[in-house]
Formats: C-alpha cells, structure tokens, sequence
C-alpha cells in the first residue's frame, strides 16, 4: 500500500540524488597499502585511523584489491591481544596483504551518477568502490557516503 507521504518521501529521495555523480560525494584523501606489506602495517593504519578500507596497489601504484578491516581482522588469530596469545598467534601478522586482500575490486568513474554506484554496492554486497579515472585512484566512495548523500538533500 502506497500513502501519499510514501510517495513524496520517494520522489523527494529521487530528486535529492539525481544529477549527483561519484565526483560530488566521494573521498580524495584516499589510503594505499603495497601488495606485499604485511599486515602489521595494515594494523598500525587501521589502529589510528576512522575508516576501514584501504587501497591495495602494486609497485606502479596500480589498484589491485581492497583489505578492509574485516578482512583484516578474519585473517588474524582471535588470540590476539588477550592472555591466550601465543607465538603462532602474533606471527599472524607476518602475513602479506595480498594473501588477504579482495582481487579485483569493483570500480567506478568519478563521472557515474551515484545511484549506479548505489546498485553496485547493494547488487554486490560491498562497502566500498575504489574511484578511477583512466586507472588512476582519484577518491573511493563508501556505503556511508550514499547514505550520507541521500540523508543530507
């Protein structure tokens, strides 16, 4: 059943993000880590930082895959940091990124319109999309900034 403050919410929330495009909403400032780091460093990143995605590039600065702190955190043994740890435990964190890593993310151009970038995120049950412009990382724009985006108009 459709109310008439059902359909106002709807086509306020489509007048809100059309002609929006990744470009407007997404993040520049954007974290990478080398393919063959180890997740020490990932951990330090993520210890001091508020997001939870970082960009995993090769030697050319090539996008290769997403460690997000939850890859990050199912690669690491659960003993970690409590009176259980054990050697074996810490050496966990000698493993390389890209033995953890999501492959061959999907993208997006800083030219999409956002709800493309919306249909990708759902349709794929990601967080994030990395943003390229001619394989270049120029930004990544997360579920928060959908959310974000569509909240604010």
């Amino acid at each position: 059943m459709t109310t008439s403050t059902d359909v106002s919410t709807e086509t306020l929330a489509n007048k809100a993000t059309k002609h929006m495009c990744v470009a407007d909403i997404m993040t520049t400032r954007v974290v990478t880590i080398d393919m063959d780091d180890r997740l020490t460093l990932a951990k330090e990143i993520f210890d001091n930082v508020s997001f939870h995605h970082l960009l995993v590039v090769n030697t050319e600065d090539h996008l290769k895959g997403i460690l997000s702190h939850r890859d990050f955190l199912r690669a690491l043994s659960p003993n970690i940091g409590t009176a259980a740890e054990l050697i074996r435990d810490t050496e966990t964190l000698q493993k390389r990124v890209h033995q953890v890593m999501t492959k061959n993310p999907f993208t997006i151009a800083p030219h999409c319109d956002i709800n493309e970038a919306c249909k990708l995120i759902l349709d794929h049950n990601i967080g994030c999309l990395p943003v390229l412009d001619n394989n270049t990382i120029v930004g990544i724009i997360t579920w928060k900034d959908l959310l974000n985006a569509y909240c604010v108009r």
